[in-house]
């Protein structure tokens, strides 16, 4: 994945926003004001950080090297992807919307219904 096609693919999700509340240099993605992605898409090697289930974090981390804990994160709950070619960009695709769907999850119902929202779907 380019860093364009990360952006394009945070911003897919219905109701996300690209913010920088920590600086120009790295862009923050949320949904209803509250962020699941975060990346410096000008910094080389490319990496995002995405929110995760404390129990996939570390099968994931545990089967990809290129997946590590949230840099400067909670450690728990967020995991740190380095786009290097080693995971398909359908993985990481995956990992993120799988990080916007855990954020959300989490909104009052009708936040998630204004959203269109669906468990599973």
């Amino acid at each position: 994945m380019t860093p364009d096609e990360v952006r394009d693919h945070c911003l897919s999700f219905l109701g996300t926003e690209e913010s920088f509340p920590f600086g120009p240099e790295t862009s923050v993605f949320k949904v209803a004001g509250k962020i699941f992605a975060l990346s410096q898409l000008g910094e080389r090697p490319l990496r995002v950080s995405l929110k995760c289930e404390p129990a996939l974090a570390e099968q994931l981390r545990a089967a990809h090297p290129a997946v590590i804990p949230g840099y400067h994160l909670n450690k728990r709950h967020w995991n740190t992807v380095t786009i290097d070619g080693s995971l398909p960009d359908q993985t990481i695709g995956d990992m993120v919307e799988d990080s916007y769907d855990l954020v959300v999850s989490k909104l009052p119902r009708v936040r998630q219904r204004a959203l269109a929202w669906r468990p599973g779907a």
